[in-house]
């Protein structure tokens, strides 16, 4: 089986969340990565070194240089004719991308996969987590939506695939690009690849109080700062932050909550984390039930005096 496979990046280097989509599609077969953007030849030599690529199509034009879902879809339609799958990571721009090139195909998504378990066969989360579902695929072609936590990822050095230009149609005239508000992080790492995440969730009130409590824990720990839906819904933190079923799905090896209840969504986005510690004054918050280290106090003292007991 031949896939095609979505390199998400910024025009200047891959994003981790392809390389989890390598290990996935190299369990189907032969990997060919897409590079859609502009000036991106740098991105193109990186793909190029994963292990389990084989070949790199570099679709170099100024329309696919801010990855718009209109203008790239289109482009991986035309290729699939010598494909016999498509598989992007279920990021943001993933889940914009692949549904449009599933109405282009006439041919069923499948969304967030787990596991490859055969050629057409695939287990996939529904019931915000809660059960997993085994999937087959009658479709001639198959378009992929791949959960990042749930594959190892590829090795980002040691491959030596080629390189060949690709085109498509360009501008389909019907979106343009106007901005992008992205908040930074700063030093800290990605919320979507961190080792350990720190939450706050609507029990801190307002964003000062957020940043006052959150922060110097993540700075100390070396931490990505996450939110639950609530929090991002109050206005404490932006959007990016949010960690869940309508947010991330992260699996580090610490996921520290504070103030989180455990709605189901949020569980939905975290409940892999290696090790889970929740702080809340609420003994029968739903958080408890998937914790491994469970503090039943007050966030506004516990916090503080946790971090302090890290200088």
């Amino acid at each position: 089986m031949n896939t095609l496979i979505l390199v998400e990046h910024d025009n200047s280097s891959v994003n981790d969340a392809t390389l989890a989509v390598v290990t996935a599609a190299s369990k189907l077969g032969d990997v060919t990565a897409l590079v859609a953007g502009h000036d991106c030849g740098s991105v193109a030599e990186g793909a190029a070194k994963i292990v389990g690529v084989s070949k790199v199509l570099k679709a170099d034009d100024a329309a696919y240089a801010n990855g718009l879902a209109e203008n790239v879809a289109p482009l991986i339609a035309g290729l699939m004719e010598g494909y016999d799958a498509f598989l992007a990571p279920a990021t943001t721009s993933g889940k914009n991308i692949a549904p449009r090139v599933a109405a282009h195909l006439d041919v069923m998504q499948i969304s967030d996969i787990l596991s490859v378990e055969g050629p057409k066969t695939f287990t996939r989360p529904i019931y915000a987590g809660n059960a997993i579902a085994t999937v087959e695929s009658s479709d001639s072609k198959l378009v992929i939506t791949v959960r990042g936590t749930s594959f190892d990822k590829a090795a980002s050095e040691g491959g030596s695939a080629s390189i060949e230009d690709a085109s498509g149609a360009g501008d389909a005239g019907i979106s343009s690009f106007v901005s992008s508000d992205i908040a930074d992080g700063g030093d800290r790492p990605d919320l979507a690849s961190a080792k350990i995440i720190v939450s706050g969730g609507r029990a801190l009130k307002d964003g000062e109080t957020f940043d006052s409590i959150i922060n110097p824990l993540a700075d100390k720990l070396g931490a990505a700062i996450g939110a639950s839906r609530a929090a991002v819904d109050a206005g404490y933190v932006p959007n990016d932050y949010q960690v869940g079923q309508t947010g991330k799905i992260v699996a580090p090896e610490v996921y520290i909550a504070i103030g989180i209840s455990g709605a189901i969504q949020h569980l939905a986005g975290m409940k892999d984390s290696k090790v889970i510690i929740a702080i809340n004054k609420d003994e029968d918050a739903p958080i408890f039930q998937v914790a491994d280290i469970g503090l039943v106090a007050d966030l506004y003292a516990a916090v503080p005096e946790l971090t302090g007991a890290l200088d």
